[in-house]
């Protein structure tokens, strides 16, 4: 298994050191997240990344099919591939901050399935007929891996029939990851794709403490985060007990976009406490608490059939973090 960090850009000098960092640690990819209303613009994080390693695939985890025309993504990204020396992958989802902080509502399955045809059609120099214009970046001749964020049933199949590799976002316990490759691979036999055509991508939440208590209580906003994102629309097909059903449907009545991931006393951080979710949540999205907490998670991601294991770093210390995970966790495995 692979390992990959998120990275969240408050700071690009701090971003570059981060990323420096990580790829000494021995993580093979780094991403950087797309929310524009709240953190550093993208693509020119990615570009302070590219000249600050060598040897890691960079790219957005996750851009989305909204705020950016797919024109515009292609030549930003086949852009940093060509800074990056071939390196570079293009993350894509329905949308969570950055469209949330615009009053927008996430991309719908066929929205999302058009701009990735769209994309990769863009990026390997062709045009492309996209929503009845056609599009084109003339000067794009190399193919880019193109990976998609998945949570439900129906997100996981279209991601198994039309992307290269998915990042899953529906949960890290044996049973949950069980059901969320097969649903992978049936999207992928719909399609008439060999098995395995996607790589399976695991997004953990994830905080490294000598104390679990500790490690937990630090990055409770993000396991907020987590649930809110996964758990809209719909529960159906997603593994919930049903004694937690209620308070899953209130977190999506009760979080706040605005604060999307910030540390410190937020209304998100307290949520996880107030509707009895934290350890829900903890254990449902993060790999969080002791080194050997977290070692025995991330063998249960592996044994799982996970290709690649994607970190987001995000405590007051986040360099701390990826720090402890590649000596702790990485070396050891």
């Amino acid at each position: 298994m692979k390992f990959g960090v998120g990275i969240v850009p408050h700071d690009l000098k701090e971003t570059a050191v981060s990323a420096r960092l990580a790829e000494d640690l021995g993580f093979d990819y780094i991403g950087i997240p797309d929310s524009q209303s709240l953190w550093r613009e993208l693509y020119l994080s990615l570009s302070v990344v590219a000249n600050n390693t060598s040897k890691a695939h960079i790219g957005p985890t996750v851009t989305n099919a909204l705020t950016r025309h797919p024109a515009v993504t292609a030549s930003a990204v086949a852009t940093l591939n060509e800074i990056s020396g071939g390196r570079a992958f293009v993350g894509i989802g329905s949308g969570d901050s950055a469209i949330l902080n615009l009053g927008l509502r996430p991309a719908r399955l066929k929205e999302l399935e058009e701009y990735i045809h769209a994309l990769r059609a863009m990026l390997a120099g062709q045009p492309f007929n996209y929503k009845g214009r056609s599009i084109h970046v003339q000067w794009s001749d190399q193919p880019v891996p193109i990976v998609m964020s998945a949570e439900g049933p129906k997100t996981l199949a279209l991601a198994g029939a039309v992307a290269d590799a998915v990042i899953v976002h529906s949960g890290l316990t044996k049973d949950v990851l069980a059901d969320t490759i097969a649903r992978i691979r049936e999207g992928e036999r719909a399609a008439g794709r060999p098995e395995g055509s996607a790589e399976v991508w695991a997004f953990a939440k994830c905080n490294i403490a000598d104390r679990r208590e500790d490690a937990v209580n630090e990055i409770k906003m993000a396991l907020v985060a987590s649930g809110h994102h996964a758990f809209r629309f719909t529960l159906e097909g997603k593994n919930v007990p049903e004694d937690l059903q209620e308070s899953v449907m209130a977190l999506q009545g009760e979080y706040v976009a605005s604060e999307h991931e910030q540390l410190g006393d937020t209304r998100n951080a307290a949520l996880s406490d107030e509707l009895g979710l934290t350890d829900f949540l903890a254990d449902r999205f993060a790999v969080v608490g002791t080194p050997e907490d977290c070692l025995a998670k991330v063998r249960t991601i592996r044994d799982a059939g996970v290709d690649n294991l994607l970190i987001l770093a995000t405590s007051s210390d986040s360099d701390n973090i990826i720090r402890r995970f590649g000596q702790e966790v990485i070396a050891r495995l």
